[in-house]
C-alpha cells in the first residue's frame, strides 16, 4: 500500500514534469526510471514462472498417490471456469445495452484500423501442442534504417505448453514407479529453490508497485479517456460488479467468508492491477492461493496455473461483451438474439481457443469475427487500452484465486482454519521461519506424566 501511493506520487509529478521534447515523444527521466523499476520488477516475476511451473506441476502429479478425487477436481474446476465466466458475460452484455457507448462516444470512425493480430479458434491446438520440450518461442524482428538494417531476436514461453509437458512428464513419472523416485526427489529439491528465490523478488513487490502505477499514471493518465468515458465507464463498472458483487454471492453461497477471500487474495489482485499481467502475477497468485486462502498445494499447483492461462473473466467475459456492443453501434448494426448467445459462447470457451495467445485484443478479435462484426472497430479502443488493462487484470487474477477456492471447499478440502485466520502479511512470511518453528514444536520433549500414589497422575521430571 505504501509502493502504490508513492508510485501515485511520483506517476503525478512525471506527468506534470512532461516530456523532454517538443513532440512528446521523449519521455522525462523520471518516467524512463519509473518505467525501467516496474518492467525489471515485472520481467523479474516471468523469469520464474517456468521453473515454478514445471516443478510445482510434476510434484502435485506426484502427490496425486494421495488424491482420490483428482479427476473429480479437474472437472469440476473447468465447471467453475465456464459458471463465472457465463455470469460475468451476462454482466458485461446487461451494461453493453444499459450504458449504449458506442451510441455516446465522440470518435470518428477514421480512427478504425485492422489489428495486427488476431485470434482464431485454431489458436487453442497451436497453442496446445508443444513445439519444444521447454514451452520456448522465438522471434526476430528486422528494422531497417538509412544506416543498415538491424535484427532483434526475443525469447518468450507459452504457460499452456510448459503445462502440457509438466503434466505429461509427470504422469509418465507417476506410471514408471520406484524407477521415477530419484527424479521426483530432485523435482522437490528444484522446486525448493525456485520457491526461495521467488520469495526474493516478492519482497520487492512495493519497489516494483511504485514503479508500475508511477509509470502508467506518468505515461497514459486520464486525458485519453474524454472520447471514450461512456465505454470506460461501462467496463469499469462491469469489472466492478464482477469483482464486489458476483465474486462475493458465490462466495457466500458455498458458504465461505467475504473478507476473508479479499484479505487473503489481496496481493495478488493489487499487483494484477499495477503490473496488467496475469502470468506475472501468478508466482504470488498460487502463493496466496496456498497460504492464505487454504487450498492444497497439491491441487493450487495444478488449477492456478491453469486458471493463469484459460480463466480470464475481465479479458475474456466483461470486457469482448461490452466492446463487441460497442462496435456494433459505432457502426451501426443490429444485434440480434442470435448474437448474443454467440458472443457469450465465445467468452465461454474462447479464453482457451486464444490461451496460446493470451491478451484482451486477442480475445476481443476472436469475439467479433465469431458474430461477423468489422475489426477496424479495435483499432477505436486501443487508445484507452492500457488504462482498461488494469482494472481487467485484476479481475482475472480475482477469479483464477476464488474458483479453485471454492471447488476445494465444496471438495471438503480447504482448510478454512487457515482461510479465516490468514492475512495478507502472511505472504512474505519466509519457508525457513514456518518449518523452524514447526520443526521446534516437533522436537520438543513431551511432558509425560506417571501415576501418584493417589491415583492421579503427575509430570515426569516434576519436582516433588
Amino acid at each position: 500500500m505504501l509502493g502504490l501511493a508513492v508510485g501515485v506520487g511520483l506517476g503525478a509529478v512525471a506527468l506534470a514534469m512532461g516530456p523532454q521534447d517538443a513532440a512528446g515523444e521523449v519521455p522525462n527521466g523520471l518516467t524512463t526510471t519509473l518505467d525501467t523499476i516496474g518492467s525489471s520488477f515485472v520481467t523479474l516475476l516471468k523469469a520464474v514462472v517456468p521453473p515454478l511451473i514445471f516443478t510445482a506441476i510434476v510434484a502435485s502429479i506426484a502427490n496425486l498417490r494421495t488424491v482420490t478425487n483428482a479427476a473429480r477436481l479437474a472437472g469440476q474446476t473447468l465447471l467453475w471456469f465456464a459458471i463465472t465466466a457465463a455470469i460475468s458475460v451476462a454482466v458485461g452484455i446487461g451494461l453493453g445495452l444499459l450504458f449504449q457507448p458506442g451510441n455516446r462516444a465522440s470518435v470518428s470512425l477514421d480512427a478504425a484500423s485492422e489489428p495486427g493480430r488476431t485470434g482464431t479458434w485454431l489458436d487453442f491446438l497451436n497453442g496446445l501442442i508443444p513445439g519444444n520440450v521447454l514451452g520456448l518461442g522465438a522471434s526476430t524482428q528486422v528494422e531497417v534504417t538509412d544506416a543498415g538494417a538491424s535484427a532483434s531476436t526475443s525469447v518468450s514461453f507459452n504457460v499452456l505448453q510448459i503445462l502440457v509437458v509438466a503434466l505429461v512428464i509427470g504422469i509418465a513419472a507417476l506410471k514408471s514407479g520406484k524407477k521415477a523416485d530419484p527424479f521426483l526427489a530432485f523435482n522437490r529439491s528444484a522446486l525448493a529453490i525456485v520457491q526461495k528465490v521467488l520469495w526474493w523478488i516478492i519482497r520487492l513487490a512495493p519497489i516494483g508497485t511504485a514503479g508500475l502505477i508511477g509509470y502508467a499514471i506518468a505515461a497514459y493518465g486520464w486525458t485519453s479517456l474524454a472520447s471514450l468515458a461512456w465505454f470506460a465507464v461501462a467496463i469499469y463498472v462491469g469489472l466492478a460488479v464482477v469483482l464486489f458483487v458476483v465474486y462475493p454471492i458465490l462466495l457466500r453461497t458455498n458458504g465461505l467468508k467475504i473478507s476473508s477471500y479479499f484479505k487473503g487474495a489481496w496481493p495478488a489482485i493489487q499487483l494484477a492491477f499495477v503490473s496488467r499481467s496475469s502470468i506475472g502475477t501468478l508466482p504470488v497468485t498460487q502463493r496466496v492461493t496456498e497460504r492464505n486462502l487454504g487450498v492444497p498445494s497439491e491441487y493450487a499447483s495444478f488449477a492456478v496455473p491453469l486458471a493463469a492461462t484459460t480463466k480470464m473473466d475481465g479479458c475474456a467475459s466483461i470486457y469482448p461483451a461490452i466492446s463487441a456492443i460497442f462496435v456494433a453501434q459505432i457502426f451501426g448494426i443490429d444485434l440480434s438474439i442470435t448474437d448474443y448467445l454467440l458472443i457469450a459462447f465465445v467468452s465461454v470457451v474462447g479464453s482457451a481457443a486464444t490461451a496460446g495467445l493470451t491478451g484482451a485484443i486477442v480475445m476481443l478479435t476472436l469475439t467479433l469475427s465469431t458474430v461477423g462484426l468489422p475489426l477496424a472497430g479495435v483499432g477505436l479502443l486501443l487508445a484507452i487500452d492500457p488504462i482498461l488493462d488494469m482494472g481487467r487484470t485484476a479481475v482475472n487474477v480475482a477469479g483464477q484465486a476464488l474458483v479453485p477456492t471454492i471447488v476445494a471447499k465444496r471438495e471438503g478440502i480447504l482448510d478454512l482454519e487457515q482461510y479465516e485466520a490468514a492475512t495478507a502479511e502472511d505472504l512474505f512470511v519466509d519457508e525457513d521461519d514456518a518449518s523452524s518453528e514447526a520443526t521446534t514444536e516437533a522436537t520438543a520433549p513431551a511432558e509425560t506424566t506417571k501415576p501418584t500414589p493417589s491415583g492421579e497422575k503427575e509430570p515426569v521430571g516434576a519436582p516433588a
